[in-house]
């Protein structure tokens, strides 16, 4: 089945298109600046994971009330990627993203200041809410890249994201050992300002692309969603994809938590950084969509993430066994999500912030499930449940790829 193209609505109003000759590409220095903005911005989100037990000690409050701070901060990021990152497609970006990169700064200052649990709480769902900046870089580094470097530019951007999920819990427990937990957010809040200080310097003009009151271009998302099947087909890839890689990481917290490891918290965290390399390495999967391979290397992807799984079920009992497993899955899930996000770039230009609130809301609902079902599976059968419970969710998106390459590859 081949796209229909859009139909015309209120978002489409007559502006400039974005396939007009409005740049000539993504210099390497402003790729490199986009990524490292995205994956400081989205570092915001995870900067208390590892901290729970030193916030509750400091604000006299136990290990339930403290897992508040993390639910908050991402339904405050859930909020944020659907009412904010939509308007990427209807407002002047250079001072849309400067805007939300500061009232993101303001907040975490609120979260180093805190007098009280109360008040963190609103403080972290504030910055959840505001640190959507990443999210806005990506459809407007697919706008200002050359076709024959989307691929790579949109990677490079991806990769700064993940590698500031994976980066930012390490360098949290450290920066908090040596100086205490609100140490790391009055560092986070002086490096967004100055980030944010950067961008609008040298963010290029981008006309908007939508020109619909505000309840219609939230509406348009769905409604640009429900005109693509190969939208559709995506984003149920990506969740299926986020489904597996939450239920790897919070179960592998469980497993290496217990004998015969007994690791300590620091330790498991060093274990992430052996997903940075992976992350890094998917960053080239985007050049795979510039060559035209990118419906195959998503099935490529998605092999080598059941590959990792079943390697990991296996071989629970060994750490350097778990170890490349880890980087496998990392390699595989996060190329397969590169490749998708990419090719949600060229379906339709004009509502690509739109559709990347689509891929980032199906990302998460994905990684919500998945988290629930770790935890159920592990209560269940332990380790060997969880690593077959993901195996089927990836045998599952290997059907649907084959089933859709030819929708896919009609984008």
């Amino acid at each position: 089945m081949v796209n229909q193209p859009p139909a015309p609505d209120a978002t489409h109003a007559s502006v400039p298109s974005v396939t007009a000759p409005l740049h000539r590409g993504m210099t390497r220095g402003l790729t490199l600046l986009f990524a490292v903005s995205a994956g400081a911005a989205v570092g915001n989100l995870y900067w208390a994971q590892p901290l729970l037990d030193a916030i509750g000690r400091s604000l006299h409050v136990g290990p339930g009330p403290a897992g508040l701070l993390v639910t908050l901060t991402q339904i405050g990021y859930a909020v944020g990627a659907f009412l904010v990152v939509p308007l990427g497609d209807r407002l002047d970006r250079r001072r849309l993203i400067p805007g939300v990169m500061l009232a993101s700064a303001v907040a975490l200052a609120g979260c180093a200041a805190a007098p009280g649990f109360a008040v963190l709480l609103v403080a972290l769902a504030l910055v959840g809410l505001t640190t959507v900046a990443g999210q806005l870089l990506v459809p407007l580094a697919g706008d200002l890249a050359g076709d024959d470097q989307r691929g790579r530019v949109v990677g490079t951007v991806v990769s700064g994201i993940l590698s500031g999920i994976l980066v930012s819990r390490t360098v949290s427990g450290l920066v908090a050992d040596a100086f205490g937990w609100r140490a790391i957010y009055v560092v986070a809040a002086v490096l967004t300002v100055a980030l944010a200080a950067v961008l609008a310097r040298v963010l290029p003009a981008v006309p908007p692309k939508a020109s619909a009151r505000y309840p219609a271009l939230l509406k348009s998302v769905l409604t640009a969603v429900g005109r693509h099947r190969s939208v559709r087909i995506t984003l149920v890839l990506g969740a299926l994809c986020m489904m597996v890689f939450t239920m790897f990481w919070t179960s592998l917290t469980f497993l290496l938590s217990a004998a015969p490891f007994g690791y300590s918290v620091t330790r498991i965290g060093l274990v992430g950084l052996v997903g940075l390399a992976g992350a890094l390495a998917a960053q080239r999967a985007g050049r795979l969509h510039d060559r035209g391979w990118s419906v195959r290397g998503t099935g490529a992807a998605l092999l080598l993430a059941l590959a990792a799984i079943v390697l990991a079920g296996f071989g629970g009992h060994s750490i350097v066994v778990v170890l490349i497993a880890v980087l496998l899955l990392d390699i595989g899930i996060q190329g397969s999500n590169v490749l998708g996000q990419t090719r949600l770039m060229g379906v339709e230009p004009q509502s690509r912030s739109r559709l990347n609130t689509a891929f980032i809301s199906g990302n998460f609902l994905g990684g919500t499930i998945g988290s629930a079902l770790a935890s159920v599976l592990w209560q269940g059968g332990g380790w060997t449940a969880v690593m077959t419970g993901a195996g089927v969710l990836l045998a599952v998106a290997l059907i649907v790829w084959a089933c859709a390459r030819r929708t896919l590859s009609a984008v």
